[in-house]
């Protein structure tokens, strides 16, 4: 199933999308639970949507998003995780992933501008696996890790490069305003099929910068979830960013960042496709 959170009628809410692909049921505005984090927290997906059924409440179409899970308490983001992109950036190979945080407040929904801040111009996409967890634990192992994860999504995890390398702590460049794509859904680990061959592919203003599939990962999923788990538990509703493959913006020559006008697609087979314009901010 598809799973979402957005925007209906001045209020934040969620649901899944119906058979057809056409409609949405609104289970936040029939259920007790306040968001889309709250029912996988209650291991109630499948329930809810087994007493809600088929008959949609709102139309795809046209539809508000808001972030695919809009209230995080995590946000863990991979980096340096492919080996083409390490290549071209001349970091990683430690040995273990780098992992650096997000916050739910730089993040933006599907067809929600990113804005490029008045501080720089080197606003860069990342185009990433966004995995779900599902089931709490600490210290996971790998063998049960994928029993801990509900979902996939899609996630920009744009990034202001000018300020990410002030120093070498990331922390700043990855946290702007309105720079984190997260969108359009989140779809259950039943529907995606073989996990290795979900496939990523950047556009921007339509021309392909980036393409991967998750079976070129430097560590796995499965790896992530037991070394995030090692330092801190995770929870139903955190969020782990897997990693950009190569072809990042500013590796090439001459650096191609994104700017007022752009649009920036994140497509993911077979989630779907997350896609943002880009404006200057003002």
């Amino acid at each position: 199933m598809r799973w979402l959170s957005f925007v209906r009628d001045g209020e934040t809410t969620f649901g899944y999308i119906t058979a057809d692909g056409h409609g949405v049921v609104d289970v936040g505005a029939r259920s007790e639970f306040a968001s889309l984090r709250e029912a996988i927290a209650a291991a109630a997906l499948s329930d809810l949507a087994a007493q809600y059924g088929d008959t949609a409440d709102v139309a795809l179409d046209g539809l508000t998003y808001a972030p695919t899970i809009t209230d995080p308490r995590k946000i863990l983001c991979v980096g340096l995780n492919y080996k083409a992109h390490q290549e071209e950036t001349g970091r990683g190979g430690e040995g273990v992933p780098t992992v650096f945080v997000r916050f739910a407040k730089a993040q933006v929904a599907h067809e929600q501008a990113m804005i490029r801040p008045l501080e720089s111009n080197t606003l860069d996409f990342e185009g990433e696996i966004a995995m779900i967890i599902g089931a709490p634990g600490r210290r996971i192992s790998r063998e049960d890790a994928l029993r801990h994860v509900v979902g996939f999504g899609i996630y920009n995890d744009g990034s202001v490069r000018e300020y990410q390398r002030q120093t070498s702590q990331f922390t700043p460049g990855k946290n702007f305003t309105a720079t984190g794509g997260f969108g359009p859904w989140m779809m259950t680990m039943d529907e995606i099929g073989d996990l290795s061959q979900m496939e990523i592919t950047t556009r921007l203003n339509g021309v392909v910068m980036q393409n991967a599939k998750a079976e070129l990962l430097v560590h796995g999923f499965e790896e992530l979830i037991e070394y995030c788990s090692t330092f801190i538990e995770l929870e139903p509703g955190d969020v782990i960013v897997t990693g950009t493959p190569g072809g990042v913006g500013a590796a090439r020559k001459p650096p191609v960042f994104m700017d007022d006008g752009d649009v920036i697609e994140i497509e993911v087979s077979p989630i779907g496709t997350l896609r943002n314009p880009v404006v200057g901010e003002v």
